[in-house]
C-alpha cells in the first residue's frame, strides 16, 4: 500500500468531520463571506503531504543555524489549535520540537510575576515551541470568566508588548496566531467533542459556557488583537471554519514568514481570504466572526 492511501485511511474517519467534503462555511451574519474553495480528501492529504516536507525543511536549516522560534496559536474553545499543530508537528524531529498546553497556573504561580511559568518554556537554540495557548489565557478565559482581576488584566494589556518586544530582542522569532471561527461552528464542534468518546478529554467545564459568553469573548478577543498587535509581533489572524484550509494557509504563512535554504515561494503562498494580518480595518470590514 502506498504511502499516499496509508494517510488517507489514517485520516478518513475524521474527513468528514472536517468541513464536510470540504467546502468553505456559510459566513456568519455580518462577517465577511469566504470564497467556497472545495478541497477534496485527496487533495488536501496531497497538499497536507508537500508541505509537511516543507516543515522539515525548514527544521533542518533552523537546526543549523542554531535559531529560536516560537509560535503561539490562540482562539476560541474548538478553534483547531490542537489539529493543526498535530499535523505541523508529525514528521518533525521531537528533540528539537516542543508543543506547550499549560494547566491552571498553580498557587505558587499565582503568586509569581505573571509571565514566569512561561519563560521556563521559551525556545533555546535549534528549537521549535508552539504555545497551543499562552500568556493570552489572561486577555481572553481569565478575562471573561473572572479568573483575574480588571487591575491584573490591565497590567497585563500594557505589558506584553514589552514581554514581547523582550523576546523578540532577543533573538527568538515570535509569530502570533488568532484562529477565528462561527459561533455556529463552535457549537458544533464543541456538540461533536461531547458526543465522541475520544474526544471527550477535550471538554472542560469553560466549555460549557462558552458559546453562552460569545459576545463576551469576542469583545475581550477585538481588545486583545487591538493592544497587542505590534510592528515588533504582530498578529495573524485564520478564518477557521474550513479545517482544511485553515490547517493548509497556517501552515503556508509559517513557511513563509521564515527563511530556510530551498524555499519555494509560490509554493508556500497563504491564500489572503484565510489569513491575513491583523489590523484595525478587520473589525469595520466584519472580517471577523461576531
Amino acid at each position: 500500500m502506498s504511502r499516499q492511501h496509508k494517510k488517507q485511511g489514517k485520516h478518513g474517519k475524521t474527513a468528514a468531520r472536517e468541513s464536510g467534503a470540504g467546502a468553505a462555511a456559510a459566513p456568519t451574519a455580518g462577517a465577511e463571506a469566504p470564497i467556497d474553495r472545495s478541497l477534496s480528501r485527496e487533495e488536501y492529504e496531497a497538499q497536507l503531504h508537500v508541505l509537511q516536507v516543507e516543515l522539515v525543511k525548514l527544521q533542518r536549516h533552523f537546526i543549523r543555524c542554531q535559531d529560536r522560534i516560537l509560535v503561539v496559536l490562540e482562539g476560541r474553545d474548538a478553534a483547531g489549535k490542537d489539529g493543526s499543530i498535530k499535523r505541523i508537528v508529525e514528521y518533525l524531529s521531537p528533540r528539537e520540537t516542543r508543543v506547550v498546553a499549560l494547566g491552571k497556573p498553580s498557587d505558587r504561580e499565582r503568586s509569581g510575576w505573571y509571565f514566569q511559568r512561561y519563560v521556563p518554556h521559551l525556545p533555546v537554540a535549534e528549537e521549535l515551541v508552539l504555545f497551543n495557548r499562552s500568556w493570552y489565557n489572561r486577555a481572553g478565559v481569565e478575562h471573561v470568566m473572572g479568573f483575574c482581576t480588571k487591575e491584573q488584566h490591565e497590567e497585563f494589556m500594557q505589558s506584553v508588548p514589552k514581554f514581547e518586544e523582550m523576546l523578540v530582542g532577543s533573538g527568538i522569532k515570535l509569530l502570533k496566531y488568532y484562529l477565528d471561527i462561527s459561533k455556529d461552528e463552535q457549537t458544533k464542534r464543541l456538540d461533536e467533542r461531547r458526543r465522541d468518546p475520544l474526544k471527550q478529554w477535550k471538554s472542560s467545564p469553560v466549555d460549557a459556557v462558552a458559546v453562552r459568553h460569545w459576545k463576551a469573548y469576542s469583545t475581550a478577543r477585538d481588545a486583545m488583537l487591538t493592544r497587542t498587535q505590534t510592528a515588533t509581533a504582530p498578529w495573524r489572524v485564520v478564518r477557521a471554519d474550513n479545517k482544511r484550509l485553515a490547517r493548509l494557509n497556517l501552515m503556508r504563512d509559517i513557511l513563509s514568514r521564515l527563511h530556510y535554504a530551498g524555499r519555494k515561494d509560490k509554493l508556500v503562498r497563504p491564500d489572503p481570504d484565510i489569513v491575513f494580518e491583523f489590523s484595525a480595518d478587520c473589525l469595520e470590514a466584519g472580517r471577523l466572526a461576531r
